[in-house]
């Protein structure tokens, strides 16, 4: 496993981390029932691989994951481990910020957490909550110097998809007075937006940790188009996309959704590669995902002049999917993704059936694209 130093904090990190959002687990009577027993045997294997950052929070797992790492790290392994986990800002009260903490204290079974995040924020939750006078960053001090709380942290996620989004990641390092130590955010070879802000947060000292390496799946899934970037190596889309993000100097720690052994000895050796991609190779994978970025803009560039949509259709959210389908060629993916439209938190709007075909979407496009068309396209698609 490489080491590398995580940003200013003085701490070594694995370039591999252990995400623990997808335990082992099984289906019983409709239920979703996970295996205690598997899951501690894998976080142990992942420390015997040299991993030793390991990522939770409280709803992972159905309120499990934070218990269940706990409990794995019993028996002298809590020194040798950087725990992870996140404070959801249901508010700016630091009173609040401090409960939350001490129910992840009381789950973990710990007396203090290595890195503690905000969980989720945008640059505007960041700006009005986070530090709200005497609110959640003011509170994250005060547990600092107490110890409870060894580095302050953040993950980010801002609903202003596309190049905003990573303008937003810029702005928040700008705001954040040298207290934020680490960041999480997603970036892999197809979301790139991030890059500046990943690079600006390295350059800051911050440690760079990227969920999401394989695109929450995505890129796992099998795909011509990805494995042909460099033809001649027998290597999957999944072991491309994690190469790929370990080449980026600016990233510190890849972090992998793990749920079985063998994802998790292919992620290890992955990572043990002190050469992820030559810089040909990464120039050969550069010029093609640009190619590709290229097509996908044809369809649309996800600038968001569109919006809003009066019938609740997040346009360009749509048409993204549809070019895992089109670009891509990961099909099978991109009629899962749709499928979710509507059914879970992260993607509350409606799909393409919905539009009624006013044409107020088309009238602002400055490409001038047949959104209608295309919406519907898209539908008969993806929803087949």
């Amino acid at each position: 496993m490489q080491y590398v130093d995580f940003g200013k904090t003085g701490v070594k990190v694995s370039r591999l981390g252990m995400g623990c959002m997808r335990l082992p687990c099984y289906e019983k009577d409709g239920a979703t029932i996970y295996d205690e027993e598997k899951s501690i045997a894998l976080i142990h294997r992942a420390m015997e691989l040299g991993v030793n950052y390991f990522d939770t929070a409280p709803y992972y797992c159905d309120k499990l994951s934070e218990v269940i790492l706990g409990k794995a790290l019993k028996g002298g392994r809590r020194e040798k481990a950087l725990v992870s986990t996140k404070n959801p800002l249901e508010n700016s009260s630091g009173d609040d910020y401090e409960k939350r903490l001490e129910n992840s204290l009381k789950n973990l079974d710990t007396s203090y957490i290595d890195f503690y995040h905000f969980w989720g924020i945008s640059l505007k939750a960041f700006l009005s909550s986070v530090k709200a006078q005497d609110g959640p960053l003011d509170r994250a001090k005060k547990l600092k110097e107490q110890g409870v709380i060894k580095h302050i942290s953040f993950s980010f996620h801002d609903g202003e998809a596309g190049p905003k989004e990573g303008d937003n990641l810029i702005e928040i390092l700008k705001n954040a007075e040298g207290v934020l130590e680490s960041v999480l955010c997603q970036y892999n070879l197809m979301d790139r937006g991030k890059e500046p802000g990943i690079a600006l947060a390295h350059e800051m000292g911050l440690g760079t940790v990227v969920m999401g390496p394989v695109g929450g799946g995505r890129l796992g899934a099998p795909s011509k188009v990805i494995m042909d970037m460099l033809p001649g190596k027998r290597w999957s889309s999944a072991e491309l996309a994690l190469r790929f993000v370990l080449a980026n100097n600016n990233v510190n720690i890849a972090l992998s959704g793990i749920s079985t052994t063998e994802q998790l000895e292919e992620n290890a050796r992955v990572a043990d590669n002190t050469s992820p991609l030559s810089a040909e190779e990464l120039d050969r994978v550069n010029a093609m995902m640009q190619e590709n970025e290229r097509l996908a803009g044809l369809y649309c560039t996800g600038c968001r002049y569109c919006m809003p949509c009066p019938e609740g259709i997040n346009i360009p959210e749509i048409f993204t999917i549809m070019n895992y389908h089109r670009v891509y060629q990961i099909t099978d993916f991109a009629k899962g993704a749709y499928a979710e439209i509507g059914k879970v938190p992260w993607k509350n709007f409606k799909n393409a059936a919905a539009c009624s075909e006013c044409g107020q979407c088309e009238g602002k496009c400055p490409q001038s694209l047949p959104i209608r068309k295309q919406l519907k396209e898209t539908h008969e698609t993806l929803a087949g």
